[in-house]
């Protein structure tokens, strides 16, 4: 049970936390007290620096060292006392900027909101992108090359889609016309989730008369969109990892990145922690233990939700971080980016 913190003893975790994230390392009595907005001897300093740690708000990393912030003094203070700033009008204008590059591909457009998001924070940004949940208005499967074809789907709120597919090398470009009809009209008016399973069954019971070539399209084509980006979870799209490496300050801090990077790599456990947005409101803070993720690894992830015009949630943006990011700055970058993005991704 954390005990409620009194002006003094405030004024003194908030130095602490401070020095923490702009340096990484522990402050000492003498250095809080030229620091504080009252006159305190060292000596105060240290008494409710003890009484701090007693309530497990700080952590001494060795003897004789000054304190810095556990896990659950970092939740405290995001929680009741961080005051969030606000972003320059250079920040905005980068990431609108960036956002607006990628036009109406939604894969382009997370990928620089993401890119933007590592760059300006100087974390890894991530992303759990859409399933494809929306009514479609047209789909067709272009050849580019043998042995290789581009399927365009657009989606009735505008949206325009690609999937690369393997295709036979002997496939005739009649095959493409009528595995595009086919699926124009079993999909057009209908979103994907309503029209995937009926269109395989229909495929396996023979119901239909299409060749073995058209056919072999038509799977390809209809799962390349029935694949990761339309699961349950959505994709999950990562980017700016060496962000993470540049400010490594020992051995057992990589030790820890290398852990996260391990399990960024099975993103499934990310995916899980980004789905979590789905039921909470604003910008959520993850830190440390909050998961046995981040604990393992010391990180922390900040992570907002972006919307339909509908108002339902359908991904979540976001970056991670070691526990020492500037929370401050980045909660309201974080915010933005997936307002922005809710804004651009499905405009009313």
């Amino acid at each position: 049970m954390i005990p409620e913190l009194d002006k003094r003893s405030r004024e003194i975790f908030r130095h602490i936390v401070d020095a923490y994230v702009t340096t990484g390392e522990p402050i000492g009595s003498r250095t809080l007290a030229r620091k504080l907005s009252t006159a305190l001897s060292p000596a105060t300093v240290r008494n409710v620096m003890a009484d701090l740690e007693e309530a497990g708000l700080l952590f001494s990393p060795h003897a004789s060292a000054g304190r810095l912030p556990t896990e659950a003094g970092l939740r405290l203070f995001v929680d009741g006392l961080l005051q969030v700033g606000n972003l320059t009008k250079e920040e905005r204008q980068s990431i609108e900027g960036q956002c607006h590059t990628a036009g109406t591909n939604v894969a382009g457009l997370l990928k620089e909101a993401t890119s933007a998001l590592s760059g300006l924070s100087h974390c890894a940004g991530l992303v759990m992108a859409p399933k494809t949940d929306v009514p479609l208005k047209h789909i067709e499967i272009v050849s580019l090359n043998p042995g290789r074809a581009l399927v365009v789907m657009v989606t009735e709120n505008g949206i325009v889609e690609n999937r690369f597919i393997e295709t036979p090398l002997d496939l005739p470009p009649s095959a493409l016309i009528e595995a595009s009809n086919f699926l124009s009209a079993r999909l057009v008016g209908r979103t994907l989730s309503q029209a995937y399973d009926e269109i395989i069954a229909e495929l396996e019971a023979h119901r239909v008369r299409l060749d073995d070539l058209t056919r072999s399209v038509v799977e390809q084509g209809i799962a390349s969109w029935a694949g990761e980006s339309s699961a349950t979870n959505g994709t999950l799209i990562i980017s700016g990892q060496a962000n993470l490496l540049e400010d490594v300050q020992a051995a057992t801090d990589l030790e820890h990145i290398r852990a996260l990077f391990a399990a960024l790599e099975t993103k499934e456990t990310m995916v899980k922690l980004l789905s979590l947005a789905d039921s909470a409101e604003g910008v959520q803070v993850f830190i440390g233990a909050d998961s046995q993720l981040f604990g393992m690894a010391g990180c922390s992830m900040i992570v907002g939700q972006y919307r339909d015009s509908r108002e339902q949630v359908i991904g979540a943006i976001g970056v991670i971080g070691p526990t020492r990011m500037n929370y401050a700055r980045i909660i309201p970058m974080v915010d933005y980016t997936a307002k922005l993005v809710s804004r651009l991704v499905d405009p009313a």
